[in-house]
């Protein structure tokens, strides 16, 4: 039986204490970088003095701007990197791992958060359909993405549809399927699944008790490695650039370009 440990709300919860992210670089936003993160937009509130919880509808963040909890802890700045990452003093605790400098985050207004280089999206939250819909930092630590009726759309431990190349899966994020009928889940305990309407397992690694994380690597292999930095268990694929999709019948794709080249061959499960 497949185990499904860390399914259900319990994924959702704040990141485990001593948990650690690597990202590529970490810019602390300082005190001279507050008045225009809270006038980040020409739609941004006229006469804002604090730095704002929020970025609402057609807001963006420039290199150096940010957004602050509404208790001082938790920052999202958008790094002169071109890494938006969320800290607590001067520790990273998440971070979109785009290394693309003079890039912007963009609340569009079609819901979907993006981070942009020039005209070339290079991250996004996948959450366009979600019209209206803005983001908070929230005092839990937890970035969230709330549509109109204040339901979330999308929070910081969630990847839609695809885990681009040289992207990691760790504990307690997952890949969702767009329709968020399915999701590949990497457990506390090691194992990789794909639970369906987050109750019911339907495939996994088998590395229970042993995987640490995943990664889809710049080579084309999707790997479960151990917390040791042993490979585990793999798609034994090879093509640079390929990327892993949850699809929404799903099936769990390795494609490179349009062509799958490997599957879990769980469709309609």
């Amino acid at each position: 039986m497949i185990s499904i440990k860390s399914a259900g709300s319990r994924m959702l919860a704040s990141l485990a204490a001593g948990a650690t992210l690597l990202v590529p670089s970490l810019l602390v936003p300082t005190a001279a970088h507050a008045a225009p993160a809270a006038a980040s937009t020409a739609s941004a509130a006229s006469g804002a003095t604090a730095v704002s919880d929020m970025l609402l509808p057609g807001q963006y963040l420039k290199p150096g701007q940010y957004r602050r909890s509404k208790n001082n802890l938790y920052t999202l700045v958008m790094q002169t990197d071109g890494n938006a990452v969320l800290i607590k003093g001067r520790t990273a605790i998440w971070a979109s791992m785009t290394n693309r400098k003079a890039s912007t985050l963009i609340m569009q207004p079609d819901g979907n958060l993006v981070i942009i280089s020039g005209r070339t999206p290079v991250w996004a939250t996948g959450t366009n359909g979600s019209t209206g819909a803005h983001l908070e930092v929230q005092n839990d630590s937890n970035l969230v993405i709330y549509n109109v009726r204040h339901k979330a759309a999308w929070n910081r431990y969630m990847v839609m549809v695809t885990l681009g190349s040289g992207r990691n899966l760790t504990w307690p994020s997952a890949l969702y399927s767009h329709n968020r009928s399915y999701r590949l889940q990497m457990q506390s305990d090691g194992n990789l699944v794909i639970v369906k309407n987050a109750t019911t397992p339907i495939w996994s690694t088998k590395t229970t008790s042993k995987g640490g994380y995943a990664t889809m690597q710049t080579d084309g292999n999707f790997v479960v490695y151990s917390a040791a930095k042993k490979p585990l268990w793999s798609t034994k694929t090879v093509r640079h650039g390929a990327v892993l999709q949850m699809q929404d019948d799903g099936n769990l794709v390795v494609v490179y370009g349009r062509t799958p080249i490997w599957s879990s061959n769980t469709s309609g499960r």
